[in-house]
Formats: C-alpha cells, sequence, structure tokens
C-alpha cells in the first residue's frame, strides 16, 4: 500500500533546455518503503479535484537503514502541462504532496551475468537510482551495459556520471544519438538508435537480462528485437 507524505524541493538543475532534476527532502523523515527502479507520484490540484502525476525516482538517499531522506527526480517539460506548470513555479523550500512506492520495475534477486538497460529520455533515471546495486553485482561477477539513445548530446541525461561509472570494470555506457552526426562513431558512442546497438548483441537466454524504459515506440520495437533475439519474455 502506498504511503502519502510531504517533499520539500532544496534544489534544482537544468539538465538540458526540456529537462530539470529535483531534489526533495522528505518532511518529518517518516518510515518510506522505496525500491530503486519504482516512481512516486506527486499530487497536484487541477479545478478543485486532486491530479496525479507520476514520475521514476533518479535516486534514493537513505538518512539510515530505515528512513528515506532524499528523493531526486527528473522532469521533463510539457508545454501546456498541468505538472510542467506546478513544477516550474516551485521555489526552494516549498513543498508538494507525494505518494509511494509503485511499480515493480526492479532488479531481480537472481543475479544475472549480463544485464543490458536501455533507455532513451528521462527512462534513464531508474537505472541512475540502480547504481549502487548495479555496482553489487558487478562483484559478483555482472557486466553491467547503459545504453542510452538520444537525438543529440543534450539528450545523454546524466551522462558523465555514467562515463564515471564506467571507469569501472564490468560497466559499460554506450550512447546511441539518432540526428546528431558524431565526428568519430564508436563502440560506445553509435550514429543510430539503441536498436543498433541491440542488433550488435549476441544476446544468451540462460545468462543475459533486459530492462527497457522510455519512448513507448522504442520499447516496442526493442522488445520484439530482444524476441527475435532469443531473449525470453520474463527475462525483458
Amino acid at each position: 500500500m502506498a504511503d502519502k507524505f510531504q517533499l520539500k524541493l532544496i534544489q534544482t538543475k537544468e539538465l538540458n533546455d526540456n529537462t530539470v532534476h529535483f531534489v526533495f527532502d522528505i518532511m518529518y523523515q517518516q518510515q518510506l518503503t522505496l525500491i530503486a527502479g519504482q516512481f512516486i507520484r506527486l499530487l497536484f490540484q487541477q479545478d478543485g479535484q486532486e491530479v496525479f502525476r507520476s514520475y521514476s525516482v533518479a535516486s534514493i538517499l537513505k538518512a539510515n537503514e530505515d528512513k528515506i531522506s532524499q528523493i531526486e527526480l527528473a522532469v521533463s517539460w510539457v508545454k501546456g502541462g498541468l505538472a510542467t506548470a506546478g513544477l516550474s513555479a516551485m521555489k526552494i523550500g516549498d513543498t508538494i504532496d507525494a505518494s509511494a512506492p509503485y511499480g515493480r520495475f526492479c532488479l531481480p534477486e537472481a543475479v544475472y551475468k549480463r544485464y543490458f538497460l536501455v533507455a532513451t529520455g528521462t527512462g534513464v533515471t531508474p537505472y541512475r537510482a540502480m547504481t549502487h546495486e548495479l555496482m553489487k553485482r558487478i562483484e559478483q561477477g555482472a557486466e553491467v551495459y547503459i545504453i542510452m539513445g538520444a537525438r543529440d548530446k543534450a539528450g545523454l541525461l546524466y551522462a558523465d556520471e555514467f562515463r564515471e561509472n564506467a571507469k569501472q570494470a564490468g560497466y559499460h555506457y554506450i550512447s546511441c544519438l539518432s540526428r546528431s552526426k558524431l565526428d568519430k562513431p564508436s563502440e560506445l558512442d553509435l550514429q543510430g538508435h539503441v536498436q543498433t546497438y541491440l542488433e550488435q548483441v549476441d544476446f544468451n537466454a540462460e545468462t543475459d537480462i533486459a530492462f527497457l524504459c522510455g519512448n513507448p515506440a522504442m520499447v516496442d520495437d526493442a522488445f520484439n528485437l530482444l524476441k527475435e533475439k532469443g531473449l525470453p519474455v520474463p527475462q525483458i
């Protein structure tokens, strides 16, 4: 069952012209169960009615083992959108009502040999939240591949952080740009869509698992491609 709580805005950062990173304190330090990969709902008022908008969590900071102290989100602006109007008007110190947890887009307990985490846009945020757990899987011998698709470099959210993570053996960050021409395409910086990279991979149904998050058309295309390449549906 979801818990209701209040968030206080403590920091914002522009990721690109259309996306903003928000950092919120959880008010009153109440106990809240939230797993990396899950999402929260923010509450807005419209014509006297409560309206929710859902956002994947980009990072979870715990004050201790039992209490989560901060939540980070990446929000893309939608012209004329209710949430865009509400969040863009928030100032540091303002509060907003929220509820959580929701969703099951989480790492399974079973440890796989290779993790392929595919995203476009803000779909990469749950993978950022999973960083700690993914590093633990790498310590257990796994390989992690973050495959991020965007039109141009500005759309590669948190790219610097992911590239820093990729200095760790076993962690790989691959960017796929569909519209911006690359001077020197490489194995880690491809010209094309995320499917361009997936088509090159020989998947192993016994050892691999894939996650898809972002543009619905990409998710559908990549899902079908992964099935064609032999990855079982429960592992997509």
